[in-house]
Formats: C-alpha cells, structure tokens, sequence
C-alpha cells in the first residue's frame, strides 16, 4: 500500500478575531479563520482577485500564548493537515462535514499596524518581576518592555583581562 501525504501550508490574513476555548480536561483550543488572495485571469486578459477562506484549529500551550497576537488582518503563515468535522444537524437530522485544517505550526508576520499597540504579555512580565525580586528583594528592577524582553543581549566580558582565573586556559 502507497503512503500517502496529507500537507497543508499556507500564508494569509485573518478575517476575524481567533476564538480561544478550553476542553474539559484544560486543553487550549485556539480557532481562527484565514484569507489568501488568489488571482485568476480573465477571458478578457485581465486579471481578478479571489479569495480562498480557511478554517483552522490550534492546540494546546502554544495556541494559548499565541492567542493574543491572532487579531482580525494579521498576517500569518500555517502548516497542518486537513481534517473533516461531521455532525448531525439538529433540525434536519442531516448529516453536516466542514474542511478544517489542523494547525500545529502558526507563525506570525507582517509589522504591527499603525496606531495599534501589540497586547502586552502579562504573565511573563509577572513572572519577571518575580524572578527579580526573589534574587535581590530590597533591589526594584523596571518591568521590561515586550520589545526588550525579546532582543537579543550583547556578551558580558570580563572587566579585568588581566585576571589571574584565566590561566588554567590550555592555548
């Protein structure tokens, strides 16, 4: 028997909010929706966009941490697989199916709008201070800024070259 290969990848923007919810055992379930353009062409030559509308879900811590950045018109590139839900219709007794697409992978691109502000991670700037006050209590350290948090820290040499515990150094 062939194996087969169920890959979705992808990058557009999302259509509305995400929509974050917890499973009975505690498990973060993030849903969102997401555009990409696609141009056709014409009989006539010319050229019309069309979009492509992609339901996905999202799992677990990540889908939590993430959840704050997935705002309606962010840009975000997916991997997953599809997957099909089925029910019953409650009314007809029908049976329902909706393509979704399995998301353990989103990435986040694209600048923050302007005049939109980012939302601020609350709990790691907790933890942070946290960290901070249980090394030295009677020291007040400022909360860093998210962008801060995140950029990369120049290397720390040492003040005096001239130390003498840099000579058991083999070259």
């Amino acid at each position: 028997m062939a194996q087969d290969l169920n890959s979705f990848s992808c990058t557009g923007r999302l259509t509305k909010d995400n929509d974050l919810r917890f499973s009975n055992s505690g498990m973060a379930i993030c849903t969102f929706s997401i555009a990409v353009n696609k141009r056709k062409r014409q009989q006539d030559g010319s050229y019309q966009d069309q979009g492509l509308f992609f339901e996905c879900v999202y799992f677990g811590k990540q889908a939590q941490g993430v959840s704050p950045y997935l705002m309606k018109g962010q840009q975000v590139a997916v991997t997953g697989a599809f997957d099909v839900d089925t029910w019953q219709d409650k009314n007809t007794g029908a049976q329902r199916s909706k393509n979704k697409i399995e998301v353990p992978s989103v990435t986040l691109l694209g600048g923050q709008k302007q005049g939109s502000q980012a939302p601020q991670p609350q709990r790691q700037q907790t933890r942070l201070q946290t960290q901070n006050v249980k090394q030295n209590p009677q020291q007040s350290y400022p909360t860093p800024q998210p962008q801060q948090m995140f950029a990369p820290q120049p290397p720390v040499a040492p003040e005096n070259f001239e130390d003498d515990s840099f000579s058991d150094v083999p070259f």
